[in-house]
């Protein structure tokens, strides 16, 4: 039977490290399981279940292993020996018997996005960044349909634009919305980005480095490698969707607190084919997994044993191949969810009806003064 297997690591300290070990999470401080996480060794977490491809009825088996290191971590350490704890969790994988290992969450953005962890094994690996680009660009279209936003007439933004998953991202929207505004740190990168993409760019094209230019967007897509929140209440305006495909995420919590008329959903979440069990709470309910977990997946259902998704240089083409792959072995597309919890139909029309009701006591507003 194919193998594959995926690495994931403590984002939120004290509450994945209470998903393996709960004494240690309830115990520890977020500081004491960042410091100790240095010397930790990787850890196996479990043996993954019944992904069945819907075209050819095979099975394939997968693992669960853990590079110890928080994002806090693997920026605070030399990079050198970020690479080498994540190569020693890829042995790992490979004594498991995994053919091909998918690198999770910040494993996936160290250094040179997977080419040198790639180098140093003898499986090959995949960040399954082209495959999260697809679910992510698919999850804003699905949003702005369910809120009443027609695509081709909306202004939308990318924060994080000029990153690998990013800069695609930010590809594909500039064929379908009316403006787009490019948000990053650098904004030498930005005007790069933008005379690429002018050429053939439907879009309406703006570049800028603050933040306060998302209360010019309806759809925004987030996609950077910050440690800590970025978006805030005060960022958004009435009746926007925002795709947060970022882990740790970039929205803060406070939007979901303060604002009941915009709907924050999070990028990338997919229903597996077959009976599969996980048998490990990575925070997803039966069945569903993140993208770049179902691009590993889905490359061992294929037998395409080989580097992948690796570097920061994700085509287009490579992102058309990975979805026309998932989508025949049965991947797609799951329900909206929002700060691991599930959006339903009330939910989105109360947004929906939040928005209106902002929006006319605006307007009134305006009027009386």
């Amino acid at each position: 039977m194919d193998s594959f297997a995926f690495i994931i690591h403590p984002i939120d300290p004290k509450r994945d490290v209470s998903r393996k070990y709960p004494l240690l999470g309830k115990v520890l401080t977020e500081g004491q399981i960042n410091f100790f996480s240095t010397f930790f060794p990787p850890v196996y977490l479990s043996e993954i279940e019944g992904i069945t491809s819907a075209a050819t009825g095979r099975q394939i088996k997968g693992w669960f292993v853990a590079c110890p290191y928080t994002p806090k971590r693997m920026l605070e350490l030399p990079e050198g020996t970020v690479y080498r704890k994540i190569i020693q969790t890829g042995r790992l994988a490979e004594e498991l018997g995994a053919q091909i290992l998918g690198l999770g969450a910040f494993t996936s953005v160290v250094g040179d996005a997977g080419i040198t962890i790639a180098n140093q094994l003898d499986i090959p690996v995949t960040t399954g960044d082209s495959y999260t680009v697809s679910l992510a660009v698919q999850a804003i279209r699905a949003a702005a349909k369910v809120m009443d936003i027609p695509l081709d007439k909306a202004s939308a933004a990318v924060v994080g634009a000029t990153g690998a998953i990013g800069r695609v991202c930010a590809e594909l929207l500039a064929g379908d919305v009316a403006r787009l505004i490019l948000i990053a740190r650098d904004g030498e990168k930005l005007e790069g980005l933008r005379e690429r993409l002018g050429s053939h760019a439907r879009a309406e094209l703006e570049t800028g480095t603050s933040m306060e230019l998302l209360a010019g967007a309806q759809l925004i897509l987030t996609v950077t490698s910050a440690i800590h929140d970025i978006i805030h209440p005060e960022h958004l305006q009435s009746g926007s969707v925002v795709c947060d495909v970022a882990r740790p995420r970039d929205v803060s919590a406070m939007v979901a607190a303060a604002r009941d008329d915009i709907l924050v959903i999070d990028g990338g979440m997919v229903d597996v084919p077959g009976p599969v069990n996980f048998h490990f709470n990575f925070g997803f309910p039966e069945g569903k997994a993140y993208a770049c977990m179902a691009e590993t997946m889905a490359l061992a259902l294929e037998g395409r044993f080989e580097d992948y998704t690796i570097g920061k240089d994700i085509t287009l083409e490579r992102v058309n191949e990975i979805t026309a792959i998932a989508e025949k072995h049965g991947f797609r597309l799951s329900g909206f969810r929002s700060f691991e919890r599930e959006v339903t139909e009330e939910q989105i029309e109360r947004v929906r009806r939040n928005c209106r009701i902002r929006n006319a006591n605006s307007a009134m507003r305006q009027r009386v003064f």
